[in-house]
């Protein structure tokens, strides 16, 4: 006996493939940028979002703005970032006088209020100081090492007597005469300041003249005078001076050249040396020619 069945239908597979839409999300998730822009982006987006809208109240902005202040107080205020004094050392007494009014803080302040940059500016800007170093140490100290400017010679011009060390530099006017610093030498005249090492150098070549010598005079911005005394004068040429005044010296040893009625001993040329007598050496000598031409 045959026995009947339904007969069989036809099942559709589903398509694995996804739709357009998935597809393109599944294509955007691969896109470092769409996923940094969610991971990041979003949440940033609402927490800015949200503290517009909470710092949208007054009250709520003062408030955060007087926390902020009273923790900083605090921190600030701490005694381990308090300085409670100054110290200054490597100074004379004038410097540090200086240094402590152009530095006019008042103790105990909180290291945080304190400029280091700007106070050290302040005091390398005084003549004196060649050096300076600014820091907090330990203890709550503000510790300024200073190394000054050393004179090495005075400077006389129109405004009056001042001291100038090695490099030149102008150190402050000299308000008791040259007898407070006897030992520095004296150089004269206009640009005298620039020209300090070569004044320096003549004055060690001078050395055998130190009792005569008075200083040496800056002429013309270009070369110097040796000055004496009894009014003496070694005119030296621009160019090197140091020689031509050694060979002076030499002469003057050898036949006492400026013990003698001399106003000038002439340099500038080195090929021809020139002496210039005095007024009444000069009278005597045409006397003695009269007599001699008289005799004859």
């Amino acid at each position: 006996m045959q026995s009947l069945s339904a007969p069989k239908r036809s099942v559709a597979k589903a398509d694995p493939a996804p739709s357009r839409w998935a597809y393109r999300l599944q294509r955007l998730w691969l896109t470092p940028v769409f996923r940094k822009l969610l991971r990041v982006g979003v949440p940033f987006t609402v927490s800015l979002a949200a503290g517009m809208v909470y710092f949208a109240d007054e009250g709520r902005r003062d408030g955060v703005v007087l926390a902020i202040a009273d923790m900083r107080a605090e921190i600030y205020s701490r005694p381990e970032f308090m300085v409670q004094l100054m110290a200054v050392d490597g100074a004379s007494e004038g410097t540090n006088e200086d240094i402590r009014e152009i530095v006019p803080v008042d103790f105990p302040i909180s290291s945080f209020d304190l400029d280091l940059e700007r106070i050290r500016q302040d005091i390398a800007g005084l003549a004196p100081v060649k050096d300076v170093n600014v820091r907090i140490r330990n203890g709550g100290v503000l510790q300024i090492d200073v190394s000054e400017r050393v004179p090495v010679a005075l400077w006389r011009h129109h405004e009056g007597l001042e001291l100038i060390d090695s490099e030149g530099v102008r150190l402050g006017p000299v308000a008791g005469g040259r007898g407070e610093h006897g030992d520095l030498p004296l150089v004269a005249g206009k640009g005298a300041e620039q020209a300090i090492d070569e004044a320096r150098r003549l004055y060690a070549a001078a050395r055998p003249l130190n009792e005569r010598m008075r200083g040496l005079v800056r002429m013309g911005e270009r070369r110097w005078d040796v000055v004496l005394d009894r009014g003496q004068r070694i005119m030296l040429p621009e160019s090197d001076p140091v020689q031509a005044l050694e060979r002076v010296i030499v002469l003057s040893g050898a036949q006492d050249m400026l013990a003698r009625d001399l106003v000038a001993v002439d340099m500038r040329l080195a090929q021809r040396p020139t002496i210039r007598m005095n007024k009444g050496a000069v009278e005597n000598w045409w006397k003695i020619r009269e007599i001699a031409v008289a005799t004859e």
